[in-house]
């Protein structure tokens, strides 16, 4: 426990024993038997190992094997281990499609599937393994909504592949998708890259959505230290597995709970490491829903609060240059942590699932090499504050996330190109309609509006293939990836399907971002708005049935975290 701390109850088998001590649950008993429980099994915690395993995605093809690992470490520190899985899906083969509309709203679908099983079965509490990227808010989310003594595992990151001497990702495909309808490379180099990328299990490499909310959740207190930097096929993530479904024994023991350790102090711990990590605007997202159902008052200005004190530090893809296997190499994010607690920039008194603190558990981390130039010292920062930037304005009255990493310039002003589909702005992007000056607006693409706020991945890495990273503003009520970089602003509130003044821009509107006064304006006169919007009527739903529709019709704005039961 943390210092100072009265010491908890045990929660020992809190749950289970109200289907393994009377003669009523016999039935009960009987099931279990049937999946390998003996006569003692009945007297120890039973602990559930949620499993995202799916051959959906390279990202969670090997958690199948990393979740008996973590069943291991269950047994083998005295409980009974029960694994269970949920969904995953891939946002790398959706990407760009009308599948991808699915990619949000699985986030949901995971915490409430969790939520079922863990709740159903009676388990004491859970080891849960994610590795595509919502997958781990989903999990998280389960944790906080059950508040049952819980872990979480990354399932870690991918080897980067190797083309003509230099690592490439998925990221690098879409780019080159981009370079290939520009004509700087042929359609045999396209398919050479399409071929080396994904060279086996495990999640995008760079620091994209998975390995930022893998990062953020350690920093949070809800995995082990340095289970975000380990590579997906590696002794040292089998051994996370086996420790973290020990862990889950040692919280029931102490009576440590998912809401002591997820405090407003912890997701401001969580904000300061995905800043200086440079990581991607979808935290901002998923933090925010992760603390609501931690009951948390977390909001979008906390970043802006947060990122004012915190330098980005780490030179990692996409803005950077190195991928996150060479994050692992140099001892991954603890030593990172470490300069943040000494520069004063964590809490260090925030519990954690090791039943330690957060100073306890860096207590003898040793520094980065010497020589090493992945993280950058306070001296010499990537950026000097957070690169996530909140932008307020007539076009964002309710909030927009930038990502301004510094490259991109603090500034621009440009005309408008207004698709209302991400379709229709991809074709422009490819055949050249796109040209230097404009501001790319892709609308009804919000988490009503699309419905599921898909990631626009595909027209910037096509802007980036095409050359024009530099000259080109893309804006939306949609998302990004985590791979996405350039001048773009997302999660633009209120999205156009609830009248937000993105839907009344017009091709040849001025738009202007300006990431220093923080501000996103539409140059427009305020009668020449009022007179479009009495003119404006609100699309119809586009699903009338199904999950689509469900969610449309509960989903939270973007800037409270795209959650579905905020107003139940």
């Amino acid at each position: 426990m943390a210092a100072g701390k009265t010491p908890k109850k045990s929660l020992k088998r809190e749950y289970s024993k109200l289907i393994s001590e009377t003669p009523e649950r016999a039935p009960s008993r009987a099931m279990l038997r049937a999946v390998g429980f003996n006569d003692a099994d009945f007297k120890k915690n039973m602990v559930g190992i949620a499993s995202t395993w799916s051959m959906v995605t390279p990202c969670n093809m090997h958690i199948d094997v990393l979740a008996r690992e973590a069943e291991l470490g269950v047994n083998q520190a005295g409980g009974k281990g029960i694994i269970f899985n949920t969904i995953t899906i891939s946002d790398g083969i959706s990407m760009g499609t009308e599948g991808m509309k699915y990619s949000l709203v699985s986030r949901e679908v995971i915490a409430d599937s969790i939520e079922t099983v863990v709740g159903c079965e009676n388990l004491d509490g859970y080891v849960a393994i994610g590795g595509c990227d919502k997958n781990m808010p989903g999990c998280v989310m389960s944790m906080a909504r059950l508040n049952r003594p819980s872990v979480f595992v990354y399932g870690g990151t991918i080897m980067p592949g190797m083309h003509k001497g230099n690592p490439v990702d998925i990221v690098s495909v879409f780019e080159a998708v981009g370079q290939h309808a520009n004509g700087r490379i042929g359609g045999q180099e396209l398919k050479q890259i399409e071929a080396c990328a994904i060279p086996g299990p495990g999640s995008c490499g760079g620091m994209y959505t998975a390995n930022t909310m893998a990062s953020a959740i350690e920093a949070l207190g809800m995995s082990l230290p340095n289970s975000s930097a380990q590579a997906a096929i590696s002794k040292d993530k089998a051994k996370d597995c086996r420790d973290a479904g020990a862990a889950v024994i040692n919280l029931i023991n102490k009576g440590i709970r998912p809401r002591d350790i997820m405090t407003k102090k912890a997701f401001e711990n969580a904000i300061a490491v995905v800043t200086a990590l440079g990581g991607s605007t979808n935290a901002v997202l998923h933090l925010i829903a992760m603390a609501h159902e931690a009951g948390v008052k977390l909001g979008i200005d906390d970043f802006t609060r947060v990122g004012k004190r915190v330098p980005v530090l780490a030179d990692l893809k996409p803005s950077g240059k190195y991928v996150m296997n060479e994050l692992v190499k140099i001892g991954g994010v603890t030593p990172l942590m470490k300069m943040l607690l000494d520069k004063g920039l964590l809490h260090g008194d925030c519990l954690t699932v090791t039943g330690k603190t957060v100073a306890e558990n860096l207590k003898g981390v040793k520094p980065y090499p010497k020589g090493q130039d992945v993280v950058r010292g306070f001296d010499n920062p990537k950026k000097a504050d957070g690169h996530l930037v909140i932008l307020y304005g007539n076009l964002a009255e309710e909030g927009a996330v930038a990502k301004i990493s510094g490259n991109e310039g603090t500034k621009f002003t440009g005309v408008a190109r207004v698709y209302d589909s991400e379709e229709d702005a991809l074709k422009r992007i490819l055949d050249g309609t796109i040209k230097k000056g404009h501001v790319i607006v892709i609308r009804y693409e919000g988490p009503k509006g699309g419905p599921g706020m898909r990631e626009m991945l595909a027209p910037t890495s096509a802007v980036m293939g095409k050359g024009l990273g530099e000259h080109v503003a893309l804006i939306t009520d949609g998302r990004f990836s985590g791979g996405s970089h350039g001048f773009v602003v997302g999660h633009i509130t209120p999205e156009a399907q609830e009248g937000g003044l993105i839907a009344l821009i017009k091709n040849g509107d001025t738009i202007t971002i300006d990431a220093l006064k923080r501000t996103l304006t539409l140059e427009v006169p305020a009668a020449e708005i009022k007179k479009r919007r009495a003119a404006w009527k609100a699309p119809k739903a586009r699903y009338t049935a199904g999950v689509l529709a469900k969610y449309a019709h509960l989903v939270s704005s973007a800037s409270e975290g795209a959650v579905t039961d905020k107003n139940l």
